[in-house]
């Protein structure tokens, strides 16, 4: 049981690592907003600091999910393996864009040394932008969403932590995946009403789930939780050459 709530404690920690994604709305808002940013003279440390901090959540968010791996798959192995490639492939689009962002930097340093083509730079440094943002339009706007709807329906099933916490990233994870399929048909920009109302529930999702897992741990009666402890009681109690496994019953309710 110790071993389980070490396992929630870090799943949490890393959850919450993944919300210092916020800082990069402001430190990359001249990158984002202003068309002639590579044409302008200045200092790059925000968007490296920015891209940095990119990493770690990415790397996060992957580590969260090989953490908790272990215990979900006791529910359902595909939806939790479903969850392991949604981080990945999270990871591997916020490593796109980092790599964009830090590409244009790299341009714009060219351009302050003399001997570059404004014109072309800058529609380079147009299409790293863009680049930047459908790669946060499927990495970190659509993965999100399909994270909250394997793991929300993990835990919800489970009843590791309290089904309130599942049931909002449900909700969440079906407003934010219409929300995105909208600005991708053009039926709605990324920053409007039904973006916004699709984000609130996804955050508070994230946000209790990671702050449950850190400060609580998994609820000791949900099933897997009930399994975890007879198991760990059984093996320690067998009789030698009998199987610990032979003598476990899985509770009912665990898929």
């Amino acid at each position: 049981m110790d071993s389980m709530r070490k396992t929630a404690l870090v799943a949490g920690v890393l959850y919450l690592i993944t919300f210092l994604a916020v800082a990069t709305l402001f430190v990359y808002g001249p990158v984002l907003k202003d068309s002639a940013y590579i044409l302008s003279s200045g200092s790059d440390t925000g968007v490296r600091w920015g891209a940095l901090v990119e990493v770690i959540v990415a790397l996060a968010g992957v580590g969260c999910a090989i953490t908790l791996f272990p215990v979900v798959k006791r529910q359902n192995e595909v939806f939790a393996l479903g969850y392991v490639t949604t981080r990945v492939v999270e990871a591997g689009m916020i490593f796109v864009g980092v790599v964009s962002l830090l590409s244009l930097v790299t341009l714009r340093q060219d351009l302050g040394a003399g001997g570059a083509d404004t014109a072309a730079v800058s529609t380079a440094g147009a299409s790293l932008v863009a680049t930047y943002n459908a790669a946060f339009l499927l990495g970190q706007t659509l993965m999100p969403a399909m994270n909250a709807l394997l793991l929300g329906y993990l835990m919800y099933r489970s009843g590791l932590v309290p089904r309130l916490i599942p049931a909002i990233g449900l909700v969440g994870g079906f407003l934010m995946t219409s929300s995105v399929i909208g600005q991708i048909l053009g039926i709605n920009e990324q920053v409007s009403v039904w973006s916004a109302i699709a984000l609130l529930p996804i955050f508070a999702w994230e946000l209790s789930l990671g702050l449950y897992m850190a400060i609580k741990g998994f609820r000791l009666s949900a099933p897997l939780m009930v399994a975890a402890a007879g198991r760990s009681l059984v093996e320690g109690a067998a009789p030698m050459g009998v199987p610990a496994r032979s003598v476990v019953a899985t509770p009912a309710g665990v898929a």
